[in-house]
C-alpha cells in the first residue's frame, strides 16, 4: 500500500512548482535572456532540493 501511495506522489510535480513560487518567492524571473533565466531556475531548484534534503535527510544513509 505504501509503495502505491509513494508511486502516485512521484508523478505529481505541481506542488513543487507551487512551493517554489509561493514559499521561495519566485513569482517572476529577475534576469533577461533564456540562458540567464535557465540558470536562475536551476538555482531555485537546487535550493529547493537542498532544503528537502536538510529537512528529511538522505535516502539510504
Amino acid at each position: 500500500m505504501g509503495r502505491h501511495i509513494y508511486s502516485r506522489r512521484m508523478g505529481t510535480v505541481e506542488p513543487v512548482f507551487a512551493n517554489i513560487r509561493n514559499a521561495m518567492g519566485l513569482d517572476r524571473f529577475t534576469l533577461r535572456g533564456k540562458k540567464k533565466v535557465d540558470i536562475q531556475w536551476k538555482l531555485y531548484c537546487m535550493v529547493y532540493n537542498i532544503g528537502k534534503i536538510a529537512k528529511f535527510g538522505t535516502i539510504g544513509a
